[in-house]
């Protein structure tokens, strides 16, 4: 098995490769990212190598969703084929830039899309549908943002702000809203679009360091991807 190590410390672990001849530790094309760190790297590992099966083996004091086992217990599992393989959905968004059509943008996120004011002293005004459905009293929303996360995600930014997790669908959670809004959770399979109405605002995705600043009546399509996020963990 080829396997990529990730991480600022991964590279502590290659003498446990060494100890099993079915794992061969290589830089490019591998079949398997170990991750060795906290939440973040495996986020960032994600985003570098989308839809490649990950082993995040904990590094760090922040991982829930790390393996907290010892990494040579970890590896040697992964050695005999005995890590779980688990899937968890991923979110792609589409960004349509209304002054620049050749600016959209497509990207993806296993935690969360995140959408936020540009401007600490401006709230963002915007519009957002499910599946075509308007929600709001007046249908423009004022406020700080939203968040669209998925389950995967719903211990992060999502639980921050609702104080709650969940286990199916999508997520949507409302930031400092002016008007009364109630945080959602959807069926996976709808589409939730959103317009900015006045801006500016910024949207960000996961822990990635790149963002897509958006304008007045550019729009967002958000839907479940086709493609999940793949771990192999000690548990189901």
């Amino acid at each position: 098995m080829d396997v990529s190590l990730f991480g600022a410390k991964a590279e502590d672990l290659r003498n446990l490769f060494d100890q099993h001849d079915a794992l061969h530790i290589v830089e490019k094309d591998p079949e398997v990212i170990v991750c060795y760190g906290g939440d973040g790297t495996l986020l960032a590992a994600e985003l570098q190598w989308p839809g490649i099966p990950k082993v995040p083996i904990r590094n760090s004091r922040r991982g829930i969703r790390c393996i907290a086992e010892p990494p040579e217990d970890v590896v040697a599992q992964l050695a005999n084929r005995k890590l779980i393989h688990t899937e968890h959905l991923k979110l792609e968004c589409t960004v349509h830039h209304k002054n620049d059509e050749d600016a959209d943008s497509h990207l993806m996120a296993i935690n969360e899309i995140n959408m936020h004011m540009a401007r600490t002293n401006a709230a963002v005004r915007f519009r957002i549908w499910f599946d075509d459905k308007p929600y709001g009293d007046d249908h423009e929303i004022i406020g700080d943002g939203f968040v669209v996360s998925t389950p995967f995600g719903s211990t992060a930014y999502f639980n921050q702000i609702t104080r709650g997790v969940f286990w199916q669908g999508i997520g949507v959670a409302f930031k400092y809203t002016s008007n009364h809004t109630n945080h959602l959770i959807v069926p996976e399979d709808t589409i939730v679009r959103a317009q900015i109405t006045r801006g500016p605002a910024i949207l960000a995705f996961d822990n990635s360091s790149e963002y897509v600043e958006l304008l007045e009546d550019d729009e967002l399509t958000i839907v479940k991807s086709d493609q999940p996020a793949v771990l192999l963990t000690t548990d189901a």
